[in-house]
């Protein structure tokens, strides 16, 4: 294909769901490929027939597959190539990758900074993200400080050149530190054939599934549980692994999403529909109170109390947010999904230039 130009990005928006499905098939790898046979489905439906050979398949995996030993995901990578082979569709080289947790973060960036109006405005004025995944978690931002970039580790730093503009960004992808990787973490830090967890209510005792492999959990029927026991639990995942750039110390605007999204909604924080504006203390508050009374949140979800009680000290602890930051905690901006995927789609189409 001679010309990217010409190519429509709609398969590329549409394939970006496959990823999490990928993600959950590490039993039964087979069933990667009718995963994206469906989306395929999906895409012929949603582009003409007279489009389809300069319409390209782009899938881009993320943490789930990163912390999968490297056959298994290899493996899952060959079969959805081996779907995109024999589609109808144009398939570009290196159209089946595993993205690394920078340009996660980046692109996740370029989206809300996109659809929130800031990279086209006149001002240099942008937001922050911060994406919460279930095998890492992102943080990128345009420093206002010099001492941020000083002060920052030189992997931390990424220079990107996009819509005529050259952006010098703080971001850093920490992997195993998403929500289910952060839960197995303090688990695990218990050392046991069940681990036993003060963030769990007391008589709860199951199965919990992480990375292709089960685990039995459960609470301390006799031991303590609430808030405190649990920060202590989940400030071993955080402490010494996280680092605190200099400027959050300052007020600066942020957007939340995936996991500190869908947790808010679970505690009742904001509107599942709307999202809404928390500040850190808001979280904090929360946690306490679902620590404090496991019993009426286990309905909704027994692991509420550790991951509201990891979010908070991710928060605080790890990034150094003061308790009265305000993050915007949203799903979608304009009807779109705030998430990598239509930054990625932007490096696809117009060769998004990332130096780190």
């Amino acid at each position: 294909m001679s010309s990217q130009a010409s190519l429509r990005p709609a398969v590329v928006l549409s394939l970006v769901l496959v990823v999490w499905a990928l993600t959950g098939l590490t039993h039964a790898q087979p069933k990667g490929g009718y995963t994206v046979r469906q989306l395929l489905k999906v895409a012929k439906k949603t582009v003409p027939r007279l489009e389809w050979k300069r319409t390209p398949l782009v899938l881009k995996a993320t943490a789930g597959l990163r912390l999968l030993p490297s056959e298994k995901a290899q493996a899952l990578l060959e079969q959805v190539q081996d779907v995109f082979n024999e589609s109808p569709f144009f398939v570009p080289d290196d159209s089946v990758s595993i993205m690394n947790g920078t340009n996660e973060g980046i692109l996740a960036w370029v989206t809300v900074n996109f659809l929130t109006g800031h990279l086209y405005a006149e001002t240099r004025k942008t937001v922050g993200i911060l994406d919460l995944g279930g095998g890492s978690t992102q943080i990128t931002f345009l420093p206002k400080s010099k001492k941020t970039i000083g002060s920052s580790p030189d992997d931390y730093i990424a220079r990107i050149d996009m819509f005529n503009s050259t952006y010098e960004l703080y971001t850093h992808s920490y992997l195993g530190n998403g929500l289910m990787a952060a839960r197995l973490a303090a688990l695990g830090a218990l050392g046991a054939d069940v681990f036993k967890s003060s963030c769990l209510p007391k008589k709860f005792r199951e199965e919990w599934s992480f990375g292709g492999l089960t685990y039995i959990v459960s609470g301390k029927p006799d031991g303590y549980v609430g808030y405190k026991l649990c920060y202590q639990e989940v400030l071993k995942v955080v402490k010494g692994i996280v680092h605190q750039p200099y400027e959050l110390k300052d007020t600066s605007v942020f957007y939340a999403f995936s996991y500190y999204f869908d947790r808010a909604v679970d505690a009742g924080l904001i509107d599942r529909t709307q999202g809404g504006m928390l500040e850190v203390r808001d979280l904090k508050k929360r946690a306490k109170e679902v620590c404090n009374k496991m019993s009426k949140y286990r309905p909704i979800n027994p692991f509420l109390c550790m991951d509201m009680t990891y979010i908070t000290c991710l928060l605080k602890d790890g990034f150094g947010f003061k308790e009265n930051t305000v993050l915007q905690l949203t799903k979608k901006v304009n009807n779109v999904e705030t998430s990598w995927a239509l930054g990625a789609t932007f490096n696809h189409f117009q060769n998004l230039k990332i130096h780190r």
